[in-house]
């Protein structure tokens, strides 16, 4: 009876050990696990055809439609990607670009212009 009541506690030990994650990451071998793409894609030919004064619209016809727009600063826009590989650690690219009067003055973020001597 005493060696039930161990097998028991032991039990009940695992399971809650189990359930806070104590154990880490259990990985099954050969399960497939999908990539998850998040947001939109930013390339750098995307980054590359981006001029100062570049109305609203245009920037929309270059980037697409951004992720974030604040309605309370409507003269910034933020795209934002992730990206996690099957299994993989996930990864996150982001740039923001700012307008004045429907003109784009400038971007932050994860990427830089190209300069025309390097293409």
């Amino acid at each position: 009876m005493q060696t039930l009541g161990k097998k028991l506690l032991l039990m009940a030990f695992v399971f809650a050990l189990s359930a806070c994650g104590g154990l880490g990451n259990l990985e099954f071998p050969g399960v497939y696990k999908i990539s998850i793409p998040q947001g939109n894609i930013i390339t750098q030919e995307m980054i590359d055809q981006l001029r100062p004064g570049m109305t609203k619209r245009q920037v929309i016809f270059v980037m697409g439609t951004p992720l974030v727009r604040d309605p309370y600063h409507q003269d910034r826009w933020d795209y934002v990607y992730n990206f996690q590989p099957g299994g993989g650690i996930r990864g996150q690219e982001r740039v923001t670009i700012f307008f004045v009067d429907d003109g784009l003055v400038r971007f932050t973020g994860d990427f830089t212009p190209t300069s025309e001597a390097d293409s």
